[in-house]
């Protein structure tokens, strides 16, 4: 069945669109007993991305452990995840960031590598202010408005999908992984996670592929158990080794010569 909202051509706002096309009353109707929205014909006038995917593939690497580390220390590890090569290094979606550890984590870092500081629920002009180079929201939690909003300082967004699997997981109403990382995209977001080819994320296969499919022209993020072990696969399963990401999590550190090594490993691995 296909709904038309032409008034929302003029209607642009991120919660608009929530609230009419994805989260709406249609999901709580009690005469509704079952309904999945599979796909959406965005306005025009939705920004994208401002920071396209350069191509190829690229690794990033997450700041562990996720909670505890004092900002010099979160600086250590940051440098070890650099010097392996990961391009990216951001923030778990668990750790708010500091102005302090952002501080600290770019005195460690080369000035090519990002790091992605969590603004989700702290002031992100003090962050933007110690030289976040990067921004990452939980946007499912805080809001995907908070997207357009964090355009305004002219830095890369990475959108943790965060809070998302409750609009997909809601059983016989729910809403389809493409149209979540699409309007993720179509709001601004520079770096779009959708899943793994790994049983640490719920995703299917095709549903991983569609998200890939769906961040385009934005960085697609493959992430949840990636490790060294299993890149070249992840890559295999995406059928696409152009504009994606490969994020390293707690699976780096497992390597035996610790972070480092494991993300160098990954690095070899996708060659």
């Amino acid at each position: 069945m296909t709904i038309d909202f032409p008034a929302l051509d003029g209607e642009t706002s991120a919660e608009q669109l929530l609230a009419a096309c994805v989260a709406g009353e249609w999901a709580d109707r009690g005469d509704v007993e079952s309904c999945r929205l599979v796909e959406v014909e965005w306005p025009d006038r939705l920004p994208g991305p401002a920071f396209p995917a350069p191509p190829g593939v690229s690794v990033g690497a997450i700041v562990k452990p996720a909670l505890g580390l004092a900002p010099a220390e979160a600086a250590t590890v940051a440098a070890e995840l650099a010097t392996g090569g990961a391009v990216l290094v951001k923030d778990d979606e668990l750790q708010r960031s500091s102005p302090e550890r952002v501080r600290a984590v770019n005195a460690a870092l080369p000035e090519q590598v990002l790091y992605a500081a969590n603004i989700t629920g702290v002031d992100a002009d003090a962050i933007v202010e110690a030289g976040a180079r990067a921004l990452m929201i939980n946007a499912f939690l805080a809001g995907l408005g908070s997207i357009d909003r964090l355009r305004e300082y002219g830095l890369p967004i990475f959108v943790h999908r965060v809070g998302s699997a409750f609009l997909r997981r809601g059983g016989p109403v729910s809403v389809s992984a493409r149209v979540l990382a699409e309007l993720t995209q179509r709001l601004g977001a520079d770096y779009v996670q959708v899943g793994s080819f790994s049983p640490r994320t719920f995703d299917t296969d095709g549903e991983v592929r569609e998200q890939i499919a769906a961040a385009r022209p934005a960085t697609a993020v493959i992430g949840g158990g990636v490790g060294p072990e299993n890149a070249r696969e992840q890559l295999e399963r995406a059928r696409t080794r152009d504009g994606v990401m490969l994020l390293l999590g707690s699976a780096a550190y497992a390597h035996p010569g610790g972070a480092r090594a494991g993300v160098a490993a990954a690095v070899d691995a996708i060659g």
